[in-house]
């Protein structure tokens, strides 16, 4: 019993020395750690954190086991370790400091957010009335949405336009004798980031034999990220949509508005829904008790 008063009183001691500035430390320390964690999370990274994990755990063991020579050749890796790792998250380093001096910076982002919707329902609507023109004359589309995982290796694949998504744009993108209509075009928050685009094909030894590179190039890009592709044939002129690895085909402009809708704005679609909903009951129960007052 006396060990746990010890023990209480210590670290009643211990909290009795934590000033402000150590508070703050700790903060920013766990922001840091939490900025490293979405960038992770977000980006192929992960594997190499991984990795990186896995090695760490193998230095462990080699130092408990007493794996001299083990532990030798890691220990010496780890001299050079904070070097590879500042080469290998060269790009997200990058894209952070850029994030930092740009006025996209998530703290300004909450002071713009319907300018932000309106981009991204622009850029659907404009798609959807390109991709149903381009379907009319068969020129083949291929337009990635970007989500939670960027594309920042594809997109730095292309030539950088970040612009205003329009249908006219997109057409003459797409046009067939324009030098970028073969690559992919790349979306990220309403904006037009990037044109001309490699995308990854498929390894799905499954798929149709009547699917061509477009196709086989979109289900790729969806299998290997959460981006939402569309895709408009150019033997067939049909209107196609991956996402996860999964085709919809023959889509109507409707359905594809819809489609894109759905994955691109779910959260605003249900918080619409919800305001709905809740006005619907209040004027019932407005109704309601009308109807009772004249009872």
């Amino acid at each position: 019993m006396e060990g746990v008063w010890t023990l209480l009183e210590g670290i009643g001691n211990y909290l009795l020395l934590i000033k402000v500035t150590d508070i703050l430390d700790i903060a920013i320390m766990a922001y840091l750690v939490y900025r490293l964690l979405s960038l992770v999370h977000s980006t192929r990274a992960e594997s190499i954190l991984k990795g990186i994990a896995i090695f760490l755990m193998a230095l462990g063991l080699s130092y408990v086991l007493n794996l001299h020579g083990i532990n030798y050749i890691l220990s010496h890796m780890v001299e050079l370790g904070f070097l590879a790792l500042i080469i290998v998250f060269q790009p997200e380093i990058r894209r952070i400091l850029e994030e930092l001096g740009s006025k996209n910076f998530k703290f300004l982002k909450f002071f713009t957010p319907e300018q932000q919707l309106s981009e991204m329902e622009q850029a659907i609507d404009q798609t959807v009335v390109a991709c149903t023109e381009m379907s009319k004359t068969r020129t083949g589309v291929l337009i990635v949405f970007e989500r939670k995982m960027l594309l920042d290796d594809m997109a730095r694949s292309g030539t950088a336009l970040d612009a205003k998504v329009s249908s006219e744009l997109l057409k003459n993108i797409f046009f067939v004798k324009a030098p970028m209509h073969d690559g992919a075009v790349i979306v990220r928050q309403g904006r037009l980031l990037s044109a001309g685009c490699m995308l990854p094909l498929s390894k799905n030894v499954n798929l149709s034999r009547d699917l061509g590179m477009r196709h086989r190039a979109g289900i790729g890009m969806s299998e290997n990220s959460d981006a939402v592709v569309v895709i408009v044939s150019e033997e067939t002129g049909s209107i196609s949509v991956a996402i996860g690895g999964m085709l919809k085909r023959h889509l109507m402009p409707e359905t594809l508005t819809k489609l894109l809708r759905n994955e691109l704005l779910p959260q605003i679609e249900e918080e619409e829904n919800k305001r709905h909903t809740a006005l619907r009951d209040w004027i019932r129960l407005k109704k309601d008790g009308g109807r009772d007052d004249e009872k």
